[in-house]
């Protein structure tokens, strides 16, 4: 007689492994519970999802500050004394980060939609802990208003279909076993139906109202074109459009004004070859004739700072490699030959220099000698404004309206971080330069905020933008923003009325019922050796049993 004993099959889950295995290390199925997570587990979700927004903040910024590549690595070479491209690290690191941490939240989620109790792994505990630290000390100086202000209606169209989309895993969640969390669903969901009220974005505006394009500044020529300050960067600014030229004025020890935007010659000419020892020494305790020996367009093609060089021609390249430093005289007998204007920022020279009370006759002599009118030319910083009359000065800082009237100015200078919309200013007839702005769309949005002229390292992208590249009327953007809110509410309550209707047929069914069916469908491998060993046993105890009876007879 064969005797039956219940088989209990299980379905093999492979996805619920995999995902409450990388999770938290799971892999078994008597590791995994469905009760209810742990209010420290629950911290620990809270914690990460702060972590995935502190870095999608952060990933954000940097994917913006493409702009300002330059200026970063500009900064950190001041610091370091090397010149190298520091934000590759930074971009692969952040690139590897948010991949982690997204990764893990939509683990997470899918944990929450299972109904899986939550228990995230030791390992990227310590993981999230890193990575939430890093993002607060990093983010804490990032107040970009501007940037978030102008892209707000893309984010917010982001953020619209990323919270819809979440909504199904949230729908299963909440009828499975949690009402408390719809409550925290709408509130978010309402937040972001609500949130184009907050938005101030310049490109939102009539047609009509759109003023003048703003003039191009050729930030030190074209330096994406050719090395920085030369004659030939400057000539490449103004082949692509350039309006006026900007350039940095250094005093040589002989009183001769030059080009020269670091404090020494170190990465910009082959001084550490011509004079090694004095490679580190200021650049204006050199006098011109050493500074006109030294080479100025070598580094630009070893170094390639853009990766524009294999863009060039041999003539070109030819070209280059045989700049010098430029004088200011010779810069500023250029843009009178172009009709244009000149932006100078004056470097003073230290106290125990012999021309540190004689720059400014020294920088006035280049001006009148170039033959330039003194109202086509712009003077930053503005002090000694007693001592420069008949040249027009510029402050290279975020001042308020009051400050300015105090001081007389008409001309500001501001970077893009520290920039907001210049409304106060035009208004009081204040003129505005934004630098640098490099990208196409930047330059619309500073377009559309009224802003006169900006400051370029790259005029020959610039050119190519005849229009902003959008801007929108206000009921246009009204229509899109209620049309956008209303779609996303219907597919909400549709997933969660499918989700309502799913749950409630799954559970119409008897247990015992659907474990049944279960092993009836299964036709898998495992089961039909199991089969095969229940046969095989109760055929060796049949043969057995009657091997016995024969014994006895």
């Amino acid at each position: 007689m064969v005797k039956h004993q219940p088989l209990q099959v299980y379905e093999k889950q492979v996805f619920v492994s995999f995902v409450t295995g990388i999770y938290g290390c799971r892999w078994k199925r008597y590791q995994r519970s469905q009760d209810d997570s742990s209010k420290w587990e629950c911290t620990w979700f809270i914690i990460l999802c702060s972590s995935f927004l502190l870095l999608l903040f952060w990933a954000y910024f940097w994917l913006v500050a493409q702009n300002d590549f330059n200026e970063f690595n500009w900064s950190v070479y001041n610091r370091s004394g090397e010149w190298r491209d520091e934000t590759i690290p930074i971009l692969a690191s952040t690139t590897v980060g948010f991949s982690y941490i997204t990764f893990l939240m939509i683990l997470a989620l899918f944990h929450i939609s299972l109904g899986q109790q939550l228990n995230l792994y030791w390992v990227h505990k310590v993981d999230v802990l890193f990575c939430t630290a890093l993002s607060l000390t990093s983010n804490h100086q990032l107040t970009q208003v501007f940037c978030y202000q102008s892209t707000a209606p893309f984010l917010h169209i982001g953020a619209l279909a990323t919270v819809t989309a979440i909504s199904w895993l949230v729908a299963g969640y909440v009828v499975r076993r949690e009402r408390s969390m719809l409550l925290i669903y709408v509130i978010i969901l309402l937040a972001l139906y609500l949130a184009p009220l907050t938005f101030n974005c310049p490109c939102i505006m009539d047609r009509t109202s759109l003023r003048p394009r703003p003039d191009i500044i050729g930030r030190r020529g074209a330096p994406m074109l050719a090395p920085e300050n030369t004659m030939v960067s400057f000539n490449r600014a103004l082949q692509h459009g350039a309006n006026s030229l900007e350039a940095d004025v250094t005093i040589s020890v002989d009183g001769i004004p030059f080009l020269m935007r670091d404090r020494t010659l170190r990465r910009t000419t082959d001084v550490s070859k011509v004079f090694p020892a004095r490679q580190y020494e200021d650049a204006s305790f050199f006098n011109w004739t050493e500074i006109r020996s030294l080479n100025a367009g070598h580094w630009f093609l070893e170094s390639d700072p853009y990766w524009t060089v294999e863009t060039l021609t041999a003539r070109d390249r030819s070209r280059i490699g045989n700049q010098t430093v430029c004088s200011l005289l010779e810069m500023l007998r250029l843009t009178a030959r172009s009709n244009s204007s000149a932006l100078l920022n004056i470097r003073k020279p230290p106290p125990e220099h012999p021309r540190s009370r004689n720059w400014f006759m020294d920088t006035l002599w280049a001006v009148q000698k170039a033959g330039i009118s003194q109202k086509r030319v712009t003077w930053t910083p503005d002090t000694d404004r007693g001592r420069v009359r008949g040249l027009q000065q510029t402050a290279n800082e975020k001042l308020s309206v009051e400050e300015i009237r105090q001081r007389g100015i008409t001309k500001l200078k501001i970077l893009t971080c520290v920039f907001l919309f210049p409304r106060e200013y035009l208004a009081n007839n204040v003129s505005v330069t934004v630098y640098p702005v490099n990208e196409p769309w930047l330059y619309s949005i500073l377009w559309c905020s009224g802003v006169p002229s900006v400051s370029s390292d790259a005029p020959q992208v610039l050119r190519k933008v005849p229009y902003p590249i959008w801007l929108m009327s206000q009921n246009a953007y009204n229509f899109i923003w209620i049309t956008s809110d209303l779609v996303s509410l219907a597919v909400v309550i549709g997933i969660f009325c499918f989700q309502k209707w799913r749950m409630s047929g799954m559970q119409t069914y008897n247990p015992e019922q659907i474990m049944l069916s279960a092993v009836a469908r299964r036709s898998s491998r495992d089961v039909n050796i199991m089969k095969e060993k229940l046969i095989f046993s109760g055929a060796a105890l049949i043969t057995y049993t009657t091997e016995n009876k024969w014994l006895r007879m």
